[in-house]
């Protein structure tokens, strides 16, 4: 069986170096907008019953003048899930044992007329290996420029590695960033996939691994080609009442989705994560009316 502790690691410092490539790129946009915000960072340590070494990982927040909150977190963690929960787990039917390393980003900014946003790539091993993630545009004011140039970047990484995947990744983001009580979607889309496999390193050489690794970085470069741009094209336009009750209503529906239906929230509760860095994702403020 495939001894993945070095993939996790690689996996581990690209999800690192992007996020402080992102941050960096945050924070000069505060700069351009006249602000001093920066980054916050706050370690953390996942707890074990049997006082094993549960893994971690360190929570960035920021909150300023275009960016009202934004977390970015990357964590590693390992252990068992538990039997119930470890059912709904691929590949951790049978064999509760697992790592995970992953980045994970959302953005809830001042203007409404600058999108919210999601980002998260990740890498598992249960007794399969798989690689995932995704981004989404969650904008209160849509602009049909904005996701035009958001999806261009997505279906060029996924087009720069199999033909089939925008169009398989894009629908399957449409599926799950929908929010059934509503009945409505909980933003313009993006990319979605899971259960990217990897097959046995030591049987092809890591060659699925690293495919599926390259593709992952791609995704991760496409989100930063793609928001910042949007970002910046925005946030200085004028806004009123009107456009923040929107926006605060909108922030409400993404609050609920994230509770109620978002797999990487119910992980990190279920796996002992730390709570402020899994509840990052919610607005700081939201109404509903």
């Amino acid at each position: 069986m495939t001894d993945w502790t070095p993939y996790t690691a690689r996996a581990k410092e690209w999800f690192e170096s992007l996020r402080d490539r992102i941050c960096a790129e945050f924070e000069a946009i505060e700069r351009e907008a006249g602000s001093d915000a920066a980054f916050d960072y706050l370690s953390w340590q996942r707890e074990t019953e049997d006082g094993s070494d549960g893994g971690g990982g360190t929570r960035g927040v920021m909150k300023g003048q275009v960016f009202e909150k934004v977390g970015v977190n990357v964590s590693t963690v390992q252990g068992e899930f538990a039997p119930e929960f470890a059912r709904t787990i691929h590949g951790a039917e049978d064999s509760p044992g697992f790592t995970a390393t992953g980045i994970s980003l959302v953005a809830h900014m001042a203007n409404p007329h600058v999108p919210a946003v999601h980002m998260n790539t990740r890498f598992l091993t249960t007794s399969k290996a798989w690689f995932g993630g995704g981004a989404d545009l969650n904008p209160p004011l849509p602009y049909q420029e904005d996701t035009e140039a958001f999806h261009a970047q997505f279906r060029a990484a996924c087009a720069a590695h199999n033909p089939t995947y925008y169009d398989r990744f894009s629908k399957w983001a449409e599926d799950y960033f929908f929010i059934p009580h509503r009945g409505v979607a909980r933003g313009v889309g993006g990319i979605f996939y899971d259960h990217l496999e990897c097959g046995e390193a030591d049987e092809d050489g890591g060659a699925a691994w690293e495919r599926n690794f390259a593709f992952t970085r791609d995704v991760g470069e496409a989100f930063l080609a793609a928001f910042p741009p949007i970002v910046r094209r925005r946030m200085g336009m004028e806004w009123g009442a009107e456009d923040e009750q929107q926006m605060l209503e909108w922030r409400g529906r993404y609050a609920e989705f994230n509770l109620v239906h978002d797999r990487g929230t119910l992980f990190g509760l279920k796996t002992g994560g730390n709570i402020d860095a899994i509840l990052m994702s919610l607005p700081p403020r939201a109404v509903w009316s």
